[in-house]
């Protein structure tokens, strides 16, 4: 018979986190986010997806695959908030002291949200290139965790 462990806090909203990414309407990736109070509470949620009101680029065509952007530049171009972005937005102040649990490390304009809303923690999944996003966490002393969910 398996073992059958508890898993940790960290792997139970981080598992939250790449469920919520499922809601993604980016055709390049789906990126979840959720924010978790001192106490455990999810506060929010966010996901990788076109403003309200916008078609999605799931429905259409993705303006950076249209106009041949490499993956990792021109960041700009895409009109998709970040999953980040919208579970900030969602939690406001709710926010503070919290921690948030991202599927991929976070940008550097997202890092720079998140230092402003007073998040304690960031426990981040995916690895990805551009790491001066978490550069500026560290630099302002948000605890920083990179998680390996291995799938065994």
């Amino acid at each position: 018979m398996g073992e059958n462990r508890r898993i940790s806090k960290d792997e139970y909203f981080m598992n939250i986190a790449r469920e919520v990414a499922r809601r993604s309407t980016c055709t390049r990736r789906q990126i979840g986010a959720i924010i978790v109070s001192e106490v455990g509470e999810i506060k929010s949620t966010g996901y990788n997806g076109n403003p309200r009101g916008m078609p999605h680029c799931s429905e259409t065509e993705c303006i950076r695959d249209s106009l041949g952007i490499p993956s990792g530049t021109m960041m700009e171009t895409c009109t998709a908030v970040h999953a980040e972005q919208n579970a900030l937005i969602q939690a406001g102040t709710n926010a503070r002291n919290g921690t948030m649990y991202v599927t991929i490390v976070p940008c550097p304009i997202c890092a720079r949200m998140i230092i402003n809303a007073q998040i304690r923690r960031v426990v981040y999944l995916g690895d990805y290139s551009d790491k001066r996003g978490l550069e500026l966490l560290k630099q302002v002393g948000i605890e920083i965790a990179q998680l390996d969910l291995d799938e065994g």
